[in-house]
């Protein structure tokens, strides 16, 4: 069994309720953080809306005086800190939240910045996603998410989400106490039990092997010498056997 006590976790919850303890996203992020911690994982459950974040694709919005008060800073070095980052949205009109997006914009605001190894910033981490709502979307929610991940530079292992909705319409979200019922709404779904597990135990797979490596090699994949490599330039677009 391999060591992941040396790893660290961040999950933010992109809730748009202000008062954590109301989230439904919490409830299943908590699944996953439970894994995760049960293996010496430090992990940390951050409530977006428990801060106060400048909307716009800036590091900082109080360095040109437009708020006089700007928490992503100290978000933005947790998530530089951990290996592994969980983005949890519930579905509304079904896309993710304005906060996940919110929270998508500020971490692409720092796509400019490279890693020691001159890669891009986020080189070397792995990334999730968390979904729950009452309507279609899991899937839809979740690829956007990865994508954007993707994208700025984190490794997605297999598997990588996980999700749970109700009924189409109006009803009861994930974790409600419904008057009848045994137990909690979701709280007897094997399919989201499995996938939350599955999802929570390659990311610390991957962030292992990633950690164990020190990050993707460079060949390649320098964002400002990509060109001193094998490259797509130099390569002949009519040639048609290889």
């Amino acid at each position: 069994m391999p060591d992941y006590t040396d790893l660290k976790a961040l999950l933010l919850n992109c809730s748009i309720k202000y008062d954590a303890s109301q989230s439904h996203t919490r409830r299943l992020l908590a699944r996953s953080a439970g894994i995760m911690a049960s293996q010496g994982v430090d992990v940390e459950l951050l409530h977006v809306l428990d801060h106060e974040i400048a909307f716009g694709m800036v590091k900082d919005a109080t360095e040109d005086g437009s708020r006089a008060r700007d928490d992503w800073p100290a978000i933005q070095r947790k998530i530089m800190d951990a290996d592994i980052l969980v983005l949890g949205t519930p579905i509304w009109l079904g896309m993710k939240a304005s906060v996940a997006m919110l929270v998508i914009e500020r971490m692409y605001a720092y796509s400019g910045d490279r890693n020691e190894k001159g890669q891009y910033l986020y080189y070397g981490k792995t990334a999730g996603s968390v979904v729950t709502g009452n309507e279609d979307g899991v899937k839809a929610c979740s690829m956007e998410l990865l994508y954007a991940m993707a994208h700025i530079g984190y490794t997605i292992p297999p598997q990588p989400d996980c999700g749970w909705i109700g009924e189409a319409g109006p009803g009861p979200s994930y974790g409600d106490v419904i008057e009848g019922r045994d137990m909690p709404i979701g709280y007897d779904n094997d399919f989201t039990f499995k996938n939350c597990t599955i999802m929570s135990w390659n990311l610390m797979h991957t962030a292992r092997r990633l950690k164990d490596a020190g990050g993707l090699p460079t060949t390649g994949n320098r964002a400002d010498h990509w060109s001193e490599d094998v490259n797509a330039r130099d390569q002949d677009p009519e040639r048609t056997t290889f």
